[in-house]
């Protein structure tokens, strides 16, 4: 379910939460008979962010208590252990809504198509991109990290874009075992899940980067690392032209201790083109400006959306590459022939 991150308007109609009566020993009483201390403190702080969004369209009362900054900013704190960091705190603040806009733009998986894509308006550009990456093995939290990168220079701007949650001598220990089959990839694709919000603390926009799980686990044969892929397909520019780009997210685990966890070694984002080409820090920002402002559902948060858009995505890979291939056959066919014309030609003129 979508949600908005505006206050919502009450209906002039009564709500059933409103009209809705109790009956207990005899007696009958509306939620309103509820104290609001009760309501805020007991049951309103058990909720998740998307039930809480839920409840606050029950009824004008439920709305004012569900809309406290205290309860987004707990259930920001539970969901994205990051976000307790000071600079993170300090950017949520300043965002319209506070913390409720922070959740209803960081939460959902971004949906964005070709069509909305070129009637996106986005004169800003942010001079500064906040990563804050939280990754969770069975639902334990094992890595949590703040990142900002600066967008203006040169050498960002001209190089592939590339942003690091990790410094290259730099590891975290965990308890994921190493898996040693193909059938313990699988398991551990079901394990893994990660958040990656990018934030552009200057325009007060947050969008969440990742598939949640991993639309693939492999592990490598020579040296035993494990590649996680996290993957969001987004809208981008050739020309005059629209196609879809891939945000690729990639942890990598492995050494580790003897009988021990192995270590997260790389956490990484690129964005990488239909034709397998990393994109410079320029042409994504661009892309992922634009993107900050398309269409955000919590119905498309799951892995099994994520996964669908990615096998989508190669599959226009894969046929991309044989239109290609036809086209250089082709190419190639016309050439020879060509050539062989010419030789044909030239002996005519020499037999002559």
């Amino acid at each position: 379910m979508a949600f908005s991150s505006e206050k919502l308007t009450p209906s002039p109609f009564p709500s059933t939460a409103e009209t809705a009566t109790v009956h207990h020993g005899g007696c009958s009483s509306s939620i309103s008979a509820v104290h609001p201390d009760i309501l805020q403190t007991h049951i309103l702080t058990l909720l998740d962010g998307p039930s809480l969004a839920s409840s606050s369209c029950s009824s004008t009362e439920l709305n004012s208590l569900a809309s406290q900054d205290d309860l987004w900013t707990n259930i920001c704190r539970s969901t994205w252990p990051s976000t307790e960091m000071p600079r993170l705190r300090q950017v949520i603040s300043t965002f319209p809504n506070g913390p409720r806009s922070f959740f209803s733009a960081a939460f959902p998986l971004l949906t964005i198509d070709q069509a909305s894509a070129t009637s996106l308006v986005t004169p800003h550009r942010p001079s500064e991109l906040i990563s804050a990456v939280d990754i969770y093995h069975r639902n334990e939290l094992i890595f949590s990290r703040v990142v900002e990168t600066e967008t203006e220079s040169g050498w960002f701007r001209c190089s592939p874009f590339r942003i690091d949650m990790l410094d290259p001598k730099d590891t975290c220990a965990t308890p994921i075992p190493h898996p040693e089959t193909q059938d313990a990839c699988r398991e551990l694709a079901e394990e893994l899940t990660l958040s990656w919000i990018l934030i552009d603390a200057t325009g007060r926009r947050a969008m969440n980067l990742s598939s949640h799980k991993p639309v693939s686990v492999q592990r490598h044969w020579l040296s035993g690392e494990v590649h996680a892929r996290f993957v969001l397909i987004l809208a981008g520019e050739k020309g005059s032209s629209t196609e879809f780009v891939q945000c690729g997210i990639v942890l990598t685990c492995g050494g580790g201790t003897a009988g021990g966890g192995m270590h997260v070694r790389e956490v990484s984002v690129q964005v990488e083109d239909m034709d397998g080409m990393f994109m410079n820090g320029k042409d994504s920002l661009g892309i992922l400006n634009r993107s900050f402002e398309g269409k955000k559902g919590i119905k498309g948060r799951s892995e099994e959306e994520g996964r669908r858009r990615y096998e989508g995505f190669l599959e226009m890979k894969r046929e991309r590459k044989e239109r290609k291939l036809r086209t250089e056959g082709t190419l190639d066919t016309l050439c020879v022939g060509f050539g062989f014309l010419i030789l044909v030609c030239l002996g005519f003129v020499f037999l002559r």
